[in-house]
């Protein structure tokens, strides 16, 4: 299996490390042909305007769009941002999934925090996931094909899917729970799309 990870900004190294450590190839991806003979591509945290405008600068969100319309894509906070339909404010975004989220909805950085989460579609479900915000984004809708995955306590929805496409809001690169990783692995085993 070979999964890519969106090298333009952000933490990528992260993912990448989480990917080797279950014995994945992996490949930053920082051009379109970096696309090629990829399984799924992971969006990583960071800044979501840098990270769109690079995009344009470099031709790949057509290419981009292409891959996730076939392929498994997994977006961690910036990355859950560049996937939705719409953040409330113009910049590039994929628009692949059924989803509109709030921009650093948490405040600023020094808002940042942490907390365990129920996981009951992930193996296995205990402990409780624990799940790390940094200026994370929140779902304020998730419709058509979405569904939400995650909420916090007060119901604020924090993770969602559709079909191959996953987005959270938090950084689960950013700890040395696997779990994610692994369930994005096996959305990225389906056959690709039409």
């Amino acid at each position: 299996m070979k999964i890519g990870v969106l090298a333009l900004q952000g933490d990528f190294r992260e993912h990448r490390l989480a990917l080797e450590k279950l014995g994945v190839e992996t490949v930053e991806v920082r051009l379109a042909e970096d696309l090629e003979g990829l399984e799924g591509l992971i969006l990583p945290g960071g800044e979501s305007t840098t990270m769109g405008k690079l995009m344009t600068d470099y031709d790949m969100l057509e290419p981009l769009r292409a891959f996730g319309a076939a392929y498994a894509m997994w977006g961690t906070c910036a990355g859950a941002i560049l996937l939705s339909q719409n953040v409330g404010r113009e910049q590039p975004l994929l628009k692949l999934m059924d989803t509109e989220l709030e921009r650093n909805a948490f405040g600023r950085q020094i808002e940042s925090f942490e907390i365990d989460l129920s996981v009951p579609f992930l193996e296995p479900q205990k402990p409780d996931y624990h799940a790390t915000f940094i200026r994370g984004p929140i779902f304020k809708r998730v419709f058509g094909r979405a569904k939400p995955l995650m909420t916090l306590p007060d119901g604020t929805i924090v993770a969602a899917q559709q079909g191959h496409l996953l987005a959270t809001s938090f950084h689960p690169e950013l700890t040395d729970d696997l779990r994610f990783h692994r369930y994005f692995l096996e959305l990225a085993k389906r056959p690709p799309e039409a």
